[in-house]
């Protein structure tokens, strides 16, 4: 790819990703439908994917910012639903697909077939948490669905990589099959776990903002490198990195944090515009290496193995959602019988991405004995079918799903309750740790200061349950906190005009307008606290 076709892909699917977050669409959506058009324009360069470039640098970052916003104690809590999707569905959803594809593609190896079947298992670690956020689900299936999203992606890549060995002629086992399973998982999580803990000691010690976002933006791929040196999973090395460092975010300074995060979001935006436009552009590419297979014959297996793709996830998350509680009453007493909406849901969020083509663009174009990989191009058709097929059929309609379900709604008063609470007992605490430092003479202030920060404190307590109020009466207007965030805002932006005037007439430096307008900002930050 040219320096001026990879200009053009960055700087067009972040303008339309923009577009789509003007005017509250789905993002993915908008991109992968932009990419099929643009495919055919003319002028409009070829995109091919790199696997090398993909998995190893694209993936590993994804998945970082993924596992730093997702809740940990959350997974934890839903382990034994995430496990069975991220494990049990990909393996499961592997056979099925490659049986289906087998049984009506004439010719094609059952290898090979099983091939397909790993290439397409995964749902895709953004598009799926994306647009489930976006609909407004409840809170345990996106964190059901984050959760398999983190970790399918291994199960997958092990499973293609024991496929494709039968499938060029490398031999297969079931022994060698498990070994290579234990080796990728419990090897990843090893490195992970070993890499955790020394990062995070690093992280915390810190204290330039360059080194610090350098240091941040090399974790993923450290971790990702450094698990696939030993033939482990680099992608559930990099979800462990990355859910410990998420867990003990609090303990970096908070000025380096924002930095931090401010990074962290500008890096997924352009990787996630860039990619899922990446996929709509994949159309050309992917058609022009077809053989010679009738139009129909080719609508045919499409529509078979997207159809068995969509059924495999209802076949397997039904059994998946209720045999549990069935089979123990610990479970059924604990948790109740699941409601029939749930996997419904989850099963109808199963969007494939990249990560499936990126995937079957890494399949071999020659095997053991120098002959043809049997039917490639067709196995390209058909992942690039299932991709734009389910995010383009499940993304569309999942909102109208959604909607039409009685989903159990989210209670903003309890929420804001939770909250006022939280914040009431931190602030007790922040203010009897006060008491005690002024009690020390070195920490004695004059009597103003002193004043101004059991204000501030007093503000941050009352602000929360201000809001409360303002929940219960939608008509009382606007609260005391807004207000106070509002008129900060306007006199922290008349400061800021104030130095700009005075560079222009070169009473101060370049220099110190920076220092200046940065001290504004952080103040900034902190009147605009609570507010999207």
């Amino acid at each position: 790819m040219s320096t001026t076709a990879l200009l053009l892909l960055v700087a067009g699917s972040a303008a339309v990703a923009g577009v789509a977050r003007r005017l509250g669409l789905s993002a993915p959506l908008l991109l992968v439908a932009v990419g099929l058009a643009a495919g055919y324009l003319p002028g409009v360069p070829d995109y091919a994917l790199e696997p090398e470039l993909v998995l190893p640098l694209v993936l590993p970052p994804l998945l970082y910012t993924a596992a730093l916003e997702s809740s940990y104690r959350g997974l934890r809590a839903n382990l034994r639903s995430v496990a069975l999707l991220s494990l049990g569905y990909v393996l499961f959803s592997t056979f099925a697909v490659g049986l289906v594809a087998y049984a009506v593609i004439p010719g094609l190896p059952l290898p090979a077939a099983f091939v397909l079947g790993a290439v397409v298992a995964p749902p895709d670690a953004v598009a799926a948490t994306a647009i489930a956020r976006k609909v407004g689900l409840p809170r345990k299936l996106v964190t059901i669905l984050q959760g398999e999203s983190l970790a399918n992606d291994a199960t997958a890549i092990t499973a293609f990589r024991v496929a494709l060995a039968a499938a060029v002629g490398e031999g297969f086992s079931w022994g060698s099959a498990f070994g290579e399973f234990l080796l990728a998982a419990l090897g990843g999580a090893a490195v992970g776990l070993a890499l955790m803990v020394p990062l995070q000691w690093a992280r915390c010690r810190l204290r330039d903002p360059l080194l610090l976002n350098t240091f941040s933006l090399l974790v993923p791929f450290v971790a990702y490198a450094a698990a696939e040196a030993f033939d482990a999973s680099g992608v559930i090395a990099v979800v462990v990195v990355g859910l410990y460092l998420g867990y003990h975010a609090h303990t970096v300074d908070f000025a380096l944090r924002l930095q931090e995060d401010s990074v962290w979001r500008m890096v997924a935006f352009i990787l996630e515009s860039a990619v899922f436009a990446l996929i709509g552009l994949q159309l050309p590419v992917v058609l022009r290496a077809l053989g010679d297979h009738s139009t129909a014959e080719l609508l045919l297996w499409a529509a078979a193995v997207l159809g068995a793709v969509v059924l495999a996830r209802f076949l397997w998350c039904w059994p998946a959602t209720y045999l549990p509680p069935l089979l123990s009453r610990r479970i059924r007493e604990r948790e109740g019988m699941p409601d029939w909406t749930r996997p419904l849901l989850v099963a109808w969020a199963g969007m494939r991405g990249v990560v499936s083509l990126a995937v079957a663009f890494s399949i071999p174009h020659t095997v053991h004995d120098g002959s043809a990989f049997p039917d490639r191009d067709l196995i390209l058709y058909l992942t690039f079918v299932v991709v734009i097929g389910t995010l383009l059929l499940q993304g569309l309609t999942l909102p109208a799903l959604a909607r039409a379900l009685p989903l159990p709604g989210r209670d903003p008063q309890r929420e804001v309750l939770v909250e006022a609470q939280a914040q009431s007992d931190a602030s007790l605490a922040a203010l009897e740790r006060l008491d005690q430092l002024l009690a020390d003479p070195r920490n004695r202030l004059p009597e103003p200061l002193e004043t101004r920060l059991r204000r501030v404190l007093d503000r941050r307590q009352n602000a929360v349950w201000e809001r409360l109020g303002a929940s219960v009466d939608e008509e009382a207007g606007e609260s005391a906190d807004a207000v106070y965030r509002r008129l900060g805002k306007e006199t922290i932006d008349a400061e800021r005009r104030v130095f700009v005037r005075l560079r222009d007439a070169d009473r101060i430096d370049d220099e110190l307008l920076r220092r200046l307008v940065r001290n504004l900002d952080f103040e900034e930050a902190l009147v605009d606290r609570g507010e999207e």
